[in-house]
């Protein structure tokens, strides 16, 4: 992104040959012809021809008025809209670097994405956020970086690589490259007036930059503290019923394509509306490696939306204009004179194929394809993140004394809630109890001790084997799932040894390592290698555990560290709860 937008279309110069090339006194740099212009405002097509003065809309007028252009862009048979706008990303969820993010989804019609950033920077604090902007600043997508709000998302819970309070934001702030504070996870610490969380927002609303949300469970008098606060937006909906009560709450909402087994509803409930809320925009929230190169980005949010029944020109006015209108850029989201010449050329509204992508005046994209050069960011600064020495079977077992304990559990994937389970003890260590799994994270940032806490999940199934993975939100601590102490051992110094990624043990045998060296969280693979093995990763999940939708499912293990939320989670600490700030570091509750 050019750090001066949106100011730099007023540049006296640009306007002044814009002007001259609309009243017809000068040729058009681009002149874009042939095509139906979906107007996302009305909702209406209408045949139209669109002139370009470098990266300036001059003239949108009638079909063949105009031939006089430095070239010519034939859009026969296309719909021509805005460039898609996705309102709430994480580029790392994608495994890849912002190089390869933007060549993956410029050419399916994705010009400017909202990055929060805080996957690096919970490993490398400001360092990280530095690289996120270095790394995404020459791309052909324009990328809006917010500050990370939640660095650690549990303070006191848990240890990050960094600590990020309202100093270190209101520094973040002052950079032009952050158009504001990104998700607010620790709605608690708002709604309760902690000092640390007031800050944080006061800084956002101080610099009138966005001040975004992370609104999940919030009804009632929470929800209306944490928008009195200054918090204005949320994608964290459960229901249509949320949906519908956050909207007349008055949230923008990022309608996230990452939870598909809520779309249909969400469809449903705004058709009945009768119309669009011009406070619905549309995000990707994580997009993991394979559903990135297989399906794409915010185009793929789109096209299951309008298979799910809802109008294409709603999906692409909450893609375009309702997301220029929430990010205050009021020079993106329409094809207009006057605005920045971000177009796409749709094969049809049904499979959303693009014909070319133009991006700030300029192709970018012809056919599915990149046609500019994309450079790629140094990654020195993302080394060597992982800071532990190999792990032994011991240090995944709990010591106790006497024959039985009484031990916490945490129940159920996602929707996490304290249980209570009798157990043995053998040879001086607690036996998980029968229909449990284990879950172990090991701070891997060099802050505070590295010695494995462990707990006990029940709700997840019987683990035939072990999973390890430094992609863990939102700390990115070494978390090892597994039913067997040797298959973790196995799997965390595979990944230790990577340097960082995750790894699929099953007896005694490594059957997929997946390397991600740059913060223990991306690769610098082709994204079509990278997403390869990530989907060999997920088949292997498949002979470690049963799978039950939709909340016990192989996504549910990177979020199963997030101790924001509410309920019990595993983290670097031990068993945490977020509404107690009581913190267990072994599971024992008892000695029977």
């Amino acid at each position: 992104m050019n750090a001066q937008e949106p100011m730099d279309l007023n540049d006296p110069a640009l306007r002044a040959r814009a002007v001259a090339a609309a009243r017809g006194d000068a040729p058009f740099d681009v002149l874009i012809k042939g095509g139906q212009i979906l107007d996302v405002v009305t909702g209406l097509l209408r045949g139209g021809d669109i002139g370009l003065v470098g990266p300036l809309i001059a003239s949108v007028h009638s079909p063949s008025s105009r031939s006089d252009a430095t070239e010519t862009i034939d859009g026969s048979g296309t719909i021509i809209a805005p460039g898609l706008i996705d309102t709430h990303m994480h580029i790392e969820s994608s495994m890849v670097t912002p190089s390869a993010y933007a060549a993956a989804v410029v050419p399916r019609g994705v010009t400017t994405v909202v990055w929060d950033p805080h996957e690096f920077g919970n490993v490398h604090g400001l360092d990280g956020v530095r690289w996120a902007i270095e790394a995404s600043r020459d791309l052909p997508l324009r990328t809006l970086l917010l500050a990370p709000s939640c660095v650690p998302s549990a303070p006191g819970l848990e240890v990050a690589g960094a600590d990020f309070d309202a100093s270190v934001i209101a520094e973040m702030l002052g950079w032009p490259e952050i158009a504001g504070i990104a998700e607010v996870m620790n709605m608690r610490g708002v709604i309760d007036g902690d000092p640390r969380m007031t800050d944080i927002v006061n800084a956002g609303l101080a610099a009138d930059k966005l001040v975004c949300g992370h609104a999940r469970g919030l009804a009632g008098a929470d929800l209306n503290a944490f928008m009195a606060a200054g918090v204005s937006s949320d994608h964290e909906l459960t229901s249509a019923d949320d949906l519908l009560q956050k909207l007349a709450a008055g949230l923008t909402i990022e309608l996230r394509g990452s939870h598909d087994h809520l779309l249909r509803e969400f469809v449903a409930a705004l058709n009945g509306l009768g119309h669009l809320p011009s406070t619905v925009t549309l995000c990707t929230d994580d997009v993991f490696p394979d559903e990135l190169f297989h399906c794409g980005g915010l185009d793929d949010v789109v096209r299951r939306l309008v298979s799910y029944g809802m109008r294409p020109e709603w999906a692409l006015r909450a893609a375009t204009f309702n997301a220029a209108q929430r990010l205050k850029r009021s020079d993106l989201g329409l094809i207009a004179a006057g605005r920045r010449a971000d177009i796409v050329l749709f094969r049809d509204l049904v499979e959303f194929e693009t014909k070319s992508v133009i991006a700030n005046g300029r192709i970018v994209s012809r056919d599915g394809a990149i046609v500019v050069d994309i450079a790629c960011a140094g990654s020195a600064p993302l080394q060597h993140s992982v800071k532990l020495a190999a792990l032994t079977e011991n240090d995944f077992r709990i010591p106790s004394k006497g024959e039985r304990v009484r031990v916490a559990t945490i129940d159920r994937p996602r929707f996490t809630q304290w249980g209570k389970a009798e157990t043995v003890v053998r040879d001086g260590f607690v036996v998980p109890p029968v229909g449990s799994a284990m879950i172990s994270v090991v701070h891997r940032h060099g802050k505070v001790d590295g010695r494995p806490r462990i707990g006990f999940l029940t709700g997840w199934g019987e683990w035939r084997g072990a999973f390890c993975t430094t992609v863990s939100h939102d700390s990115h601590n070494l978390t090892v799932f597994g039913g067997n102490v040797a298959d973790m051992t196995l799997a965390a110094n595979a990944v230790i040894s990577a340097g960082g990624g995750m790894a699929v043990v099953q007896d005694g045998e490594i059957k997929v390592l997946l390397p991600l060296p740059l913060s223990g969280l991306v690769s610098e693979a082709p994204l079509e290698e990278t997403a390869a093995t990530f989907r060999a990763i997920r088949r292997a999940m498949e002979d470690i555990v049963d799978w039950k939708p939709p909340y016990l499912v192989f996504k549910a293990c990177f979020g199963a560290t997030l101790a924001c939320n509410a309920g019990p989670h595993q983290t670097d600490r031990g068993i945490a709860d977020m509404a107690t700030g009581r913190v267990m570091e072994s599971p024992v509750l008892e000695i029977l």
